[in-house]
């Protein structure tokens, strides 16, 4: 009958993981989508702890179970509550890193238990959750650190060559440990971990600040194959339906971002794009001067417009000022303007950082334009208002090959009549190179804090 009773908690558990995913599909369901992902969560751990059997017997260390599910949830909740959106990225990378971390754990755990003869299978899954655990650890941990500013970009000659030796030999020593060939099993288990933990130091190192969303993705989908792996080591249905969907989600979404990008997938695999020698792209200077504009006048060349496009970037995360982007907008729509919003698949520091932060201020999702459509409507636009975002509207994408960030498609902001950028300096954006839009005819520069200026363009246009 408790086996019955457990098999009914991880059905249900592995449903509510489906129906959560659908859900997160839609801003105005995302919320219910975390909770009813959460419930399912919930009530499968409830079946664990009260109705898994092992040769007949019920779980017999409950202390520790619930200790550790009460400190994780301390954490988790305080954790959650505090981070501010513009530290979202790093939460995302840290809570991901501890997700493969877990995963590499269960099959260190798994190897230990081991004896006698082991079955090839399921000797081959715990090897293959401990290395891509291992590197969705390290790597998450120096994704951490280069999304906070701890840790810079770091290349050296031929690291492309070296990344994929230490793939290539981690992955021979895979096969000799499997088939028994060489060193004694638990030598090479943990020489085959050390080098999985620095392969993820060494993947992501090299990388630039402009493809980090695309990482982070990546990441996130090691995180749930290795989960996945844990899932069948434990005949676990809830595990490996979760672990299976965040994997393939999150192989799909880095695939989307990458071809949004025009980046390759087996360069992202290898650590060799963004950064590296092409990345001195910022240090040329100047490309010429700006023109600066008043709040006022921009006011009144928003306020008169027939159509306003905003363009999101990291700037607005950082000055808290989403609510205020809502409330510009709703002052332009009751002056009869036309007010969309542009958002890049990369805009921000990780996947949906804009379509968060929007949806956190109830910014209709009807008016969020993609890339593609965005593109299709500057030429009838009147202003573009860009608001912190720098990379993802750089003219160098498209017309500097020397640029770390050539190919990369872009907000094509230059079609619209004028453009407004709003920034706290001239300094480059998160990928270090100089952006030539803020140098062109048709560009106003307005600078300060995304949220004064914003409140004092509202206050400007509501005395139009």
């Amino acid at each position: 009958m408790e086996t019955y009773i457990l098999s009914i908690c991880y059905l249900i558990g592995s449903v509510s993981f489906i129906l959560g995913l659908k859900m997160l599909s839609n801003p105005a369901t995302a919320r219910k989508g975390n909770l009813v992902s959460a419930a399912g969560m919930s009530i499968a751990i409830f079946g664990t702890l009260f109705f898994y059997q092992s040769n007949g017997e019920h779980l017999h260390n409950y202390g520790w179970i619930a200790g550790a599910l009460i400190i994780g949830t301390v954490i988790g909740t305080l954790a959650a509550r505090k981070v501010k959106m513009t530290a979202m990225p790093e939460m995302v990378s840290i809570f991901n890193g501890m997700g493969g971390l877990c995963a590499a754990l269960i099959s260190i755990v798994e190897f230990g238990r081991m004896t006698g003869e082991p079955e090839p299978l399921r000797l081959l899954v715990i090897v293959a959750g401990m290395m891509i655990g291992s590197i969705s650890f390290s790597g998450s941990m120096v994704a951490y650190g280069k999304l906070s500013g701890k840790v810079k970009d770091h290349s050296f000659s031929g690291q492309h060559i070296f990344n994929l030796a230490i793939l290539a030999v981690i992955v021979v020593l895979g096969g000799f440990l499997n088939f028994g060939i060489g060193l004694s099993s638990l030598t090479l288990f943990y020489i085959i971990l050390a080098l999985s933990l620095s392969y993820g130091v060494f993947f992501v190192l090299p990388i630039g600040g402009a493809d980090m969303p695309v990482v982070i993705s990546l990441l996130n989908s090691f995180t749930g194959i290795a989960t996945a792996f844990g899932g069948f080591l434990y005949n676990n249905p809830v595990m490996l339906t979760g672990g299976i969907l965040v994997g393939s989600a999150g192989a799909i979404l880095t695939i989307l971002m990458c071809k949004a990008m025009n980046r390759s997938l087996q360069n992202v695999l290898i650590g060799s794009f963004g950064g590296g020698a092409t990345a001195v792209a910022g240090d040329k200077g100047p490309q010429g001067t700006y023109k600066e504009i008043s709040a006022a006048d921009a006011a009144m060349v928003m306020g008169y417009a027939h159509k306003v496009i905003i363009v999101p970037g990291f700037g607005l995360a950082v000055a808290q000022a989403q609510h205020t982007c809502h409330e510009l907008e709703k002052a332009l729509k009751n002056n009869g303007v036309e007010v969309k919003y542009a958002i890049h698949p990369v805009a921000g520091r990780m996947p949906g950082h804009m379509n968060v932060l929007l949806a956190e201020a109830d910014v209709s999702y009807d008016d969020l334009l993609e890339l593609e459509p965005a593109n299709e409507q500057f030429g009838s636009t009147d202003v573009v208002l860009i608001l912190g975002a720098n990379d993802v509207v750089n003219p160098a994408a498209e017309n500097d090959p020397s640029s770390p960030i050539y190919g990369m498609p872009i907000l094509q902001v230059t079609k619209a009549k004028m453009v407004i950028v709003n920034k706290r300096s001239m300094r480059p954006g998160y990928a270090g190179i100089e952006n030539g839009l803020f140098f062109m005819p048709n560009t106003s520069m307005l600078f300060g804090d995304a949220k004064d200026v914003l409140q004092q363009l509202i206050a400007q246009i509501k005395e139009l």
